[in-house]
């Protein structure tokens, strides 16, 4: 799955600084509903990943139903470099 290619499909461009404030928001929105549809693990991880890393990603607890799939995400948070989990 290539970063780019997830950017330009929420919100058009994979410059995130070149997207209009609504337009952020209907990518955000339309990046939460897909996490909520996805059954794939792998699709859902990566794309929780994005939504993390432009701090738009629900919490770990409530993304994730597996203990497996949660602590990916923790070790993904600090990876990442972030403190919360």
């Amino acid at each position: 799955m290539n970063l780019d290619d997830q950017l330009r499909q929420y919100f058009g461009t994979a410059d995130l600084e070149k997207v209009p404030p609504a337009a952020f928001e209907a990518g955000i929105e339309r990046m939460g509903v897909d996490l909520g549809l996805a059954r794939d693990p792998a699709r859902r991880f990566a794309l929780w990943a994005l939504m993390h890393m432009i701090d738009v990603a629900p919490d770990v607890d409530v993304a994730f139903k597996s203990a497996d799939e949660r602590a990916a995400a923790r070790r993904f948070i600090e990876v990442a470099g972030d403190a919360e989990a």
